[in-house]
């Protein structure tokens, strides 16, 4: 479980590459992405061949929260850092929101040409599109693939891929607009969670 946990960490952590950017794609998601205030659905990981079902809840500034169906982790971010809580070992393992590249997603205002932002690569598809993006300064760390539906720009799936090439998909359907999670719903519910970082204007 313990390896388990350390390849989801590694995951979320962001190997550059150059490839075409489409500006008029980038900017739909950056529309897209600055429209959302709160997400709910469920989601599908694969990682080294094996699945795992969950449910997906985000709520923007800076919150997320991946509960797993048949593994004893959870995933969390709380606005200002991002959780890895293995029930099992009853560990808690805790990294900067701002070093993830899931933490791009749910920042105040979302600009993907920021200069901490490098938009890699863009590719169009029939029915959807994805932008291939890292953060500036920490590109050996790996990348995030998104993927949006073509039609409304709506987010269909992300790909992870860590410093070592190892890859997790993250599939997602039945998303729905919510806003209205509990006062204490992304705060892990072993006790009450104190972030590290202290934040910053990103979650602020």
């Amino acid at each position: 479980m313990k390896k388990i946990l350390m390849s989801l960490v590694c995951a979320f952590l962001t190997v550059s590459a150059f490839g075409a950017v489409d500006a008029n794609l980038v900017g739909r998601a950056e529309k897209y992405l600055n429209s959302i205030t709160g997400l709910s659905g469920d989601f599908v990981q694969t990682n080294n061949g094996k699945n795992e079902k969950g449910t997906f809840s985000m709520l923007r500034p800076g919150r997320v929260r991946l509960d797993y169906k048949n593994m004893p982790v959870q995933l969390m971010a709380d606005g200002a850092d991002l959780y890895f809580y293995d029930k099992s070992l009853d560990q808690i393992t805790t990294v900067p929101l701002t070093s993830t590249p899931a933490g791009i997603l749910v920042r105040r205002n979302i600009n993907l040409r920021n200069a901490d932002i490098n938009v890699m690569e863009t590719k169009s598809g029939t029915d959807s599109f994805s932008l291939k993006m890292n953060l500036r300064g920490q590109e050996g760390l790996g990348n995030m693939t998104v993927v949006f539906d073509k039609r409304d720009s709506k987010l269909k799936s992300w790909s992870v891929v860590d410093a070592v090439g190892n890859k997790t998909d993250v599939v997602f359907s039945n998303l729905k607009t919510k806003t209205d999670f509990g006062k204490n719903y992304f705060q892990i519910q072993r006790h009450k969670t104190i972030s590290t970082s202290g934040g910053d204007e990103f979650y602020d």
